[in-house]
């Protein structure tokens, strides 16, 4: 299977970056000042990262297709706004965790940013329960740029008046020079931040600002101990198929009105263990 490349391949190659396969990607794992610098720079001012190997899955359809994806996805996506986002999961007959996942509502239908690795066979996952009605796309033409760090609002504002406005977990469509960009106020640091889907064409112009006002570029190592520090989950690693949302800590991302009406896969699974407990349960440990 041959290797892919991000759109910023290139420009992270003239950027001194050092390159791993992950996912199936040739990626960034570090730059020239290294992986404690990169997670200094994230925490203190601000940090990017390319994350264009994720997949920005696109659905359209009418008021069936909410009721097609709440059988696998235990959010409550009925009465999610337009332009807010939730955290979630695919989840297997067994409440087994097939992918984590974002998932947000547009105006035309939602949006759902998949793990790299994971990302066709989710699709083939999703598909399974739409109708004949139900568009569905993979936009491999877009970029997805996390902007991470304290200062992110403030240098974004400049580029793109009206970000400052999103609160976490929503997002909007903008635009900047002739191009629609739609940008969410969400992040995996545990820092403030945006996630900015932008067409490949004009990905390197958003970096060229972004590194004119001294954000750096992060890869994956930093990426890492970042999420780690935040007590974030890494699909593969902290979630598999066989650990369900229970066992892993994460049942506040199942909506209460979902765990009590269900209708979704494995949800006889995750009531009992709702009710009784379960034998084991994932934990973050803080060193002194």
């Amino acid at each position: 299977m041959e290797v892919q490349k991000t759109a910023l391949y290139n420009y992270h190659k003239n950027l001194g970056a050092k390159f791993v396969p992950f996912a199936g990607y040739e990626m960034p794992i570090q730059y020239k000042d290294g992986i404690v610098k990169e997670h200094i720079s994230t925490r203190s001012h601000a940090g990017f990262f390319d994350v264009s190997h994720m997949g920005q899955f696109f659905l359209e359809g009418d008021e069936t297709l909410i009721e097609s994806l709440e059988k696998i996805i235990p959010a409550d996506l009925k009465n999610l706004k337009a332009n807010h986002s939730k955290y979630s999961f695919l989840l297997n007959n067994e409440g087994g965790i097939i992918d984590d996942l974002i998932i947000t509502r547009t105006e035309n239908g939602f949006c759902i940013i998949l793990n790299a690795a994971c990302k066709e066979n989710d699709i083939k996952q999703i598909s399974q329960f739409l109708k004949k009605n139900h568009k569905h796309v993979l936009n491999n033409d877009l970029s997805l740029i996390a902007l991470q760090g304290p200062k992110s609002v403030e240098i974004l504002e400049k580029l793109i008046p009206g970000v400052a406005n999103l609160k976490f977990m929503t997002g909007s469509n903008f635009e900047h020079e002739g191009e629609n960009l739609y940008v969410t106020r969400s992040g995996y640091t545990g820092e403030d931040g945006f996630e900015i889907s932008i067409s490949n064409t004009k990905v390197e112009k958003l970096i060229d600002y972004l590194i004119s006002n001294e954000v750096k570029p992060i890869g994956l190592g930093a990426r890492d101990t970042l999420r780690l520090e935040a007590g974030l989950c890494l699909y593969g690693h902290d979630l598999n198929e066989k650990i369900n949302p229970v066992e892993a800590n994460l049942k506040w991302a199942i909506a209460k009105k979902r765990r009590e009406v269900g209708g979704f896969n494995g949800w006889e699974k995750i009531k009992n263990l709702l009710a009784n407990g379960s034998e084991k349960i994932r934990v973050g440990i803080k060193p002194d």
